[in-house]
């Protein structure tokens, strides 16, 4: 049996006074974002392999039994883990004839990051995107993808990795199923930047700095390594940290670095391809498990075929987010793109960390197994010795 404390049962009669009101009315829609991007996301057009329009949809509308599933995200309409949880619904309920309702909600909605994991693991909510970094105190293995330099610097090979890996995609969901969370698929927001007041070129510029972390342990090694100190805040809380200099500095793949506005307080956006920011698609394991095998075969099926999709979605936003940090002339912002030899110098001075980690030094908890064979995984797909 699932108990809830105090906070998250009251998060959770909010949300099913939420869906009693959405069902009554008629709807299901998402509420209008207050601080996504306006693109035209192309929800529309799902992608899917579906040829025989809504005759297949009002037949498999006979296979499934009404239901409402909510999807928590940790960003706002028209970022990506949103679009992601909007396609998702699409598909969900084009494969259904409309018998399942996918609900997504944007952050903020249902608390903070660390909020939602624990309303996920907590049964309070069916599916969640989440960043791992939100749960690296109760799964220390998920932390590996804070290391800087390990994973590949070109997204697509990443993104390789994510889909493919038996280490991610068996070893270390059993990790995370161990805490109710079951992960299906972590795929890639695009690389990570940097943005500081001023400019980060070499290892030492982090020196004195105070960088804005995720909950991850081994996030503070990583930077510390640099010779900066660390605090974790919120992100709905960072543009004003950045503004009043709380903290100065802060990483963020480049559409959400655009779409939240940090350029507008901070002078310099370093390109420095020392991660890629990874995303989780999770459902509360107990749920999960407890599903029909066709449910389940729909939402393992819509998972699997959503990878290329969410590819194509970032990479799209990253690019125009980019093109519009360029292009804002009140607030100009100066463009860093660190050289190989650069590079190599963040690289020399990160990769110890790596060992630190994977032989228990930084973190307890830690299983080498799981960093040995992704290691060897994002080898194979690289080409590197």
């Amino acid at each position: 049996m699932i108990i809830f404390n105090k906070k998250y049962l009251l998060m959770f009669i909010s949300i099913l006074t939420l869906s009693f009101l959405l069902v009554a009315c008629g709807g299901g829609d998402s509420e209008e974002g207050t601080g996504g991007t306006e693109e035209d996301t192309g929800t529309e057009d799902t992608g899917s392999d579906n040829t025989e329009g809504e005759s297949s949809g009002e037949a498999a509308s006979g296979d499934f039994e009404e239901a409402e599933w909510g999807f928590v995200t940790e960003e706002l309409d028209g970022e990506v883990q949103y679009e992601y949880a909007e396609e998702f619904a699409n598909r969900i309920s084009e494969k259904t004839g409309g018998a399942i309702t996918v609900t997504p909600y944007e952050y903020g909605a249902l608390g903070s990051e660390v909020d939602q994991a624990q309303l996920l693991q907590q049964g309070g909510m069916q599916l969640a995107i989440m960043s791992p970094g939100f749960t690296g105190g109760q799964v220390p293995d998920g932390q590996i993808f804070s290391l800087h330099y390990f994973f590949p610097a070109d997204p697509a090979q990443t993104q390789e990795v994510l889909t493919n890996s038996e280490a991610l995609n068996t070893d270390l969901r059993a990790k995370y199923e161990e805490h109710s969370i079951t992960p299906l698929a972590y795929w890639t927001e695009g690389a990570t930047a940097w943005t500081s007041n001023v400019g980060i070129e070499t290892p030492s510029d982090f020196e004195g700095l105070n960088v804005r972390v995720q909950e991850s342990p081994l996030m503070r090694e990583s930077f510390g390594a640099y010779g900066a100190t660390v605090q974790s805040i919120t992100w709905g809380e960072l543009y004003t940290a950045l503004d009043r200099e709380t903290v100065d500095a802060q990483e963020n793949p480049i559409f959400f670095i655009n779409s939240a506005s940090f350029h507008e307080v901070q002078d310099t956006l370093t390109i420095s391809n020392h991660n890629n920011y990874v995303a989780m698609t999770t459902v509360n394991t107990e749920w999960y498990n407890g599903l029909p095998d066709n449910e389940k075969q729909l939402i393992d099926e819509t998972v699997a075929e959503m990878q290329d999709w969410i590819f194509e979605e970032q990479e799209r936003q990253n690019e125009e987010g980019l093109e519009a940090i360029k292009a804002d002339t009140e607030n100009p912002t100066e463009i860093i793109e660190l050289t190989e030899e650069q590079i190599q110098a963040f690289r020399e001075v990160a990769e110890p960390v790596h060992e630190q980690f994977r032989n228990g030094e930084l973190t307890e908890g830690v299983d080498p197994a799981i960093y040995d064979k992704l290691k060897e995984e994002i080898a194979e797909i690289t080409g590197a010795e």
